[in-house]
């Protein structure tokens, strides 16, 4: 009988998926690392257990705790998974622009969910940075996560996600494409997947209000590029040290309308019902059409379920509101 003995153990090993129509008029082979297939629907499945497991380790997080974190949705599903195998509560702080199907998720596998706004500064007492980390100051027992500092984050992905790129396409990947949030996922993949071949170049696909483009490309962290936007999962306020800027070739910035709406074309013209970062991750391949030759095999991360925006990028009422569809 084969069998995993917990969901936990279903984490991983997720397909390859050839992208066919919206990437017609490529040069290349384009092939989805389709990571919705893990248990929590999310990439996030992956460095979840791996910082709890090193918590664990060096007794961060002792029998009985309380994980605390700030998150957009995904990483809060990994964690409550996680958490409920190993017997930990969970408090989650998001901010008021994420989706009400992540804060309804996140409630239905137990975990207590808290709201702050998101228009306010990282080192706003309201921002859901400090609130997570006040919560972890005032709660007995617990553990304050912290993914976008935590480098288990990133060594989640060199271990696991990178060597599956690598032996999935022989080889043969040429280029890595992936939306950039707290850096965990393109600096553990693109990290491993250099040192097999310095050659492969890896892109970050990098949102409008986000410092990430001109803080690689400058140097500069540049305040005056920080402001709200719509887009959820990538693109940051701050300079996570589980970014790599080392790793990374280059930066490509896409719109929230060109992200909304290709969210709304993977589903309808390649079956692929997926989140709102997955739409920014293949409008910024395209714009990196010039890249690319016939040889080249890119491969772009799908990071989570479209079930996380049916009432956002998947209602066309939404949409018209945004302006994003006529």
């Amino acid at each position: 009988m084969h069998y995993a003995e917990n969901i936990l153990e279903t984490i991983g090993n997720t397909p390859l998926v050839k992208l066919n129509k919206l990437t017609k008029d490529l040069p290349c082979l384009v092939l989805a690392k389709y990571e919705t297939f893990n248990p929590g629907n999310s990439v996030k499945d992956r460095m979840a257990v791996k910082m709890v497991e090193d918590a664990e380790a060096d007794g961060r997080l002792k029998p009985g705790g309380t994980i605390i974190e700030g998150t957009s949705g995904n990483t809060g599903m990994g964690l409550a998974l996680v958490a409920i195998v190993k017997g930990y509560k969970c408090i989650f702080v998001m901010s008021d622009k994420q989706s009400k199907e992540k804060m309804d998720i996140l409630r239905a596998v137990g975990a207590e969910v808290v709201v702050c706004p998101t228009d306010v500064a990282p080192d706003d007492p309201r921002s859901y940075y400090s609130v997570a980390r006040r919560l972890s100051e005032e709660t007995p027992n617990s553990w304050y996560v912290n993914q976008y500092d935590n480098l288990s984050n990133t060594k989640a992905h060199y271990e696991s996600t990178g060597p599956e790129i690598w032996k999935q396409t022989g080889g043969k990947i040429t280029h890595f494409v992936v939306g950039v949030g707290t850096g965990g996922t393109v600096s553990g993949i693109g990290k491993y997947l250099k040192e097999q071949n310095p050659d492969i170049k890896v892109w970050g696909i990098d949102t409008y209000g986000s410092v990430f483009k001109k803080y690689h490309e400058t140097g500069i962290f540049d305040e005056n590029e920080i402001y709200p936007y719509v887009t959820e999962g990538i693109g940051e306020d701050i300079l996570p040290k589980n970014v790599n800027f080392d790793i990374i070739d280059g930066f490509e910035k896409v719109t929230d309308k060109d992200a909304a709406v290709y969210t709304q074309l993977l589903a309808k013209e390649e079956g692929m019902f997926l989140g709102n970062s997955a739409g920014a991750a293949i409008k910024g391949l395209l714009q990196l059409k010039e890249h690319f030759t016939k040889d080249d095999v890119v491969v772009v991360l799908f990071h989570d379920h479209g079930s996380r925006y049916v009432g956002k990028m998947f209602n066309n009422e939404w949409m018209k509101e945004m302006g994003y569809i006529d």
